[in-house]
């Protein structure tokens, strides 16, 4: 069964969520556009997915991050598209690199971030450059030990390489992506180096000297491992943090309600993670003939999980399009499920609570500027591009 929804179309990308509910009527298995991979788009079969590795392996990330115009690329090499022994191996040095004592410890350091990135703040913004960009790139060059100063370039970097689809955006597209691989390549394996020759108290040197089960990482490992936080905590939480401001632009209530009581800033944060969340699917790679929902797919085959279907689920949510904060959400599917969930959500979680407190505290109210959203064009996760805002303080 085919359909001619094309999930990188950009009307697709401004709503998906319409396109989703007619494959979760029509098509819940399905082939699609681009690159006639498969789209599995209600919750219980994406359930399914992210339940069984051994089925569905998450190699899927390689196929679509490392297509044959690319080459290599060391996302796709990552833990993100690891299963089994390879995986559990890194995912124990993430574990200690992002668990509760790292994210406490970055805590007061973000609120200052946050009080100093806003300080100049006063009318017209563009939210994303100014806010909701440069407050990850901090967290996570202080995560890791990075320069600071790069911030912008990580923000960039970070843009080409979840760019990458199976086939090119445009004819400059290969030969971006391959430079900025081999800039960010350079600048890791520098520090790497650095680390090696004089460790301090940072997640790179924690990596060089690691062991698991007596062995010791290689600095292609550690660069992969690098890529793979830098990454993912940029782009998820630049985009939960902007989508959130938007949403909070068009409905004042919230805005007031949350200025009133900071306590329900969480349960906002879990319900927009569910409502519009930044992750939108997670590629899959099927390692034998499987049958879901009455379909058979093929061996071999690319699967795309659509996670931002599956939090909009009917059959799994009461009137799942409508935004309750008070629905008791915890985040639907976004920072995944099983032996992959995300090791950053408690990070990102706190980023997003910390940045809007500063928000909701500082300005009356915010206000939509006029024109329109674009939003990123990427498999895995969507975001807006741009989020021109009037902010007025208090």
């Amino acid at each position: 069964m085919r359909t001619s929804i094309d999930i990188l179309a950009p009307e697709v990308r401004a709503d998906p969520y319409p396109h989703y509910a007619v494959l979760r009527r029509d098509h819940p298995v399905c082939l699609a556009e681009p690159g006639g991979m498969w789209l599995v788009s209600r919750h219980d079969d994406i359930m399914t997915i992210l339940r069984d590795p051994a089925r569905f392996s998450s190699q899927g990330f390689r196929a679509v991050w490392e297509p044959p115009w690319l080459g290599y690329n060391p996302l796709a090499r990552s833990i993100l598209a690891m299963d089994g022994p390879a995986h559990t191996r890194l995912r124990a040095l993430a574990s200690r690199s992002l668990g509760p004592r790292a994210v406490a410890r970055l805590e007061p350091a973000i609120r200052a971030r946050c009080e100093r990135l806003l300080a100049g703040i006063d009318g017209d913004v563009e939210l994303v450059a100014a806010y909701a960009a440069p407050l990850p790139a901090f967290v996570i060059a202080d995560l890791l030990g990075l320069d600071e100063s790069l911030g912008a370039r990580f923000k960039r970097w970070a843009d080409d390489f979840l760019s990458v689809t199976p086939e090119p955006l445009d004819a400059d597209h290969p030969a971006r992506v391959r430079t900025t691989i081999a800039e960010l390549s350079a600048y890791l394996t520098a520090v790497i180096a650095d680390r090696r020759r004089a460790p301090v108290d940072d997640t790179v040197s924690d990596l060089v000297r690691a062991e698991v089960d007596g062995q010791r990482l290689g600095d292609g490992e550690i660069l992969e491992f690098m890529v793979a936080i830098l990454l993912g905590g940029l782009e998820t939480t630049t985009h939960l943090i902007a989508t959130s401001a938007l949403f909070l632009a068009a409905r004042p209530d919230l805005w007031s309600r949350l200025r009133a009581d900071p306590a329900a800033i969480p349960a906002f944060v879990e319900e927009m993670l569910r409502f519009d969340g930044p992750t939108q699917s997670l590629p899959r790679f099927t390692t034998c003939d499987v049958d879901l929902a009455g379909v058979t797919i093929p061996a071999g085959s690319l699967v795309l999980a659509l996670l931002g279907s599956a939090c909009r689920d009917e059959r799994r949510f009461v009137d799942p399009d409508r935004f309750d904060i008070d629905r008791g959400s915890s985040a639907g599917l976004n920072f995944g499920h099983g032996v992959h969930f995300c090791l950053g959500a408690a990070l990102a979680r706190m980023e997003a609570q910390i940045a809007l407190d500063a928000l909701v505290r500082r300005f009356a109210r915010p206000g939509r500027l006029p024109g329109e959203i674009t939003y990123n064009r990427t498999m895995t996760v969507r975001g807006p591009v741009t989020a021109p805002l009037r902010l007025l303080r208090s």
